[in-house]
């Protein structure tokens, strides 16, 4: 074979072998899709804002229909006014302090207790034997369930009501826990016990990062029955020591047969669960898989 042709077959599989590598790397590389931030925004925005307007339109279009009476089913424009009626005069910042601090209270107290017991449970096959089904039951068993109990318990006071959040929450996270830390691969601990680390350093600096994605599953659980717990136990238990939340809000609508004050009650407490996912946990939850690679985007 002539040298020429030999020297071009060389070229040909050097740069054959160039184009593997560089595929290689490329798979091996995150790929991020830089988009536009208003093309972002618009994305995340658009979409929810149009579904609320279908929503209203066809709430609007079932008022008007009058399959139902004004008192079943009122205008939405009479719920509006009802809650700009309550913004106007101060009052609805008030009521939704009163509940937002103590949901958020609740939940961080529940957050360092469910922590350290979740790694108790993941960790030790006794104490899951032992604990585990226990907290799946309290998982599973309705925070209204406990209102009653922690009333005759603590009396009508904010103890009573943080025993309900605490109890609806705590199985929740503490379940996330356990189970992000069952999908951590074994070798991790494995290679934190060969260099030395205690069973503790294994649980805080190997465990619980690894374990992040389904401990955040779990906070994110958690957070939502805290809200439900804590909704439920401001409907109960309702005392002039108690101040004025949006549970209490909602009972006085109930009481009064108000249905405009009810629908504002609940538009409220909708409004705060969905914030509190859009504004704190989506972004979390975001930044975490993004810095492990499980998602793409700027």
């Amino acid at each position: 074979m002539p040298a020429a042709e030999r020297a071009s077959e060389r070229d040909t599989l050097e740069a054959m072998e160039a184009d593997v590598g560089r595929g290689l790397d490329a798979l091996d590389t995150p790929t991020e899709q830089r988009t536009p931030w208003w093309r972002r925004a618009a994305s995340s925005v658009l979409p929810p804002i149009v579904a609320v307007v279908l929503f209203v339109v066809v709430w609007q279009v079932l008022w008007a229909s009058a399959i139902w009476p004004e008192y079943q089913l009122p205008a939405p424009g009479a719920v509006l006014d009802q809650i700009l009626a309550r913004a106007a005069s101060g009052q609805a910042l008030t009521i939704l302090w009163t509940s937002v601090s103590r949901a958020i209270l609740g939940f961080l107290v529940a957050v360092l207790v469910a922590t350290p017991l979740g790694l108790l449970v993941a960790m030790v096959p006794l104490v899951r034997s032992a604990i585990g089904p226990i907290l799946s039951g309290l998982q599973s068993l309705p925070s209204v369930a406990w209102v009653p109990a922690a009333i005759l318990w603590f009396g009508l006071n904010d103890a009573a009501i943080y025993f309900v959040v605490l109890l609806g929450a705590v199985p929740s996270i503490a379940n996330g826990l356990v189970s992000g830390i069952d999908q951590v691969p074994p070798l991790l601990p494995r290679v934190g016990k060969a260099m030395g680390a205690s069973r503790l350093q294994s649980a805080g600096l190997i465990l619980l990062p690894a374990a992040l994605p389904g401990y955040l599953a779990g906070l994110k659980q958690g957070w939502a029955f805290s809200w439900r717990s804590l909704m439920a136990a401001e409907i109960i238990a309702t005392s002039p020591t108690l101040g004025f939340g949006l549970g209490a809000y909602l009972h006085e609508g109930q009481s009064l047969s108000d249905m405009p004050t009810v629908i504002a009650a609940i538009i409220l407490i909708l409004v705060v669960g969905v914030g509190i996912e859009l504004l704190v946990f989506r972004p979390l939850e975001r930044r975490i898989l993004r810095a492990r690679g499980l998602a793409s985007g700027p």
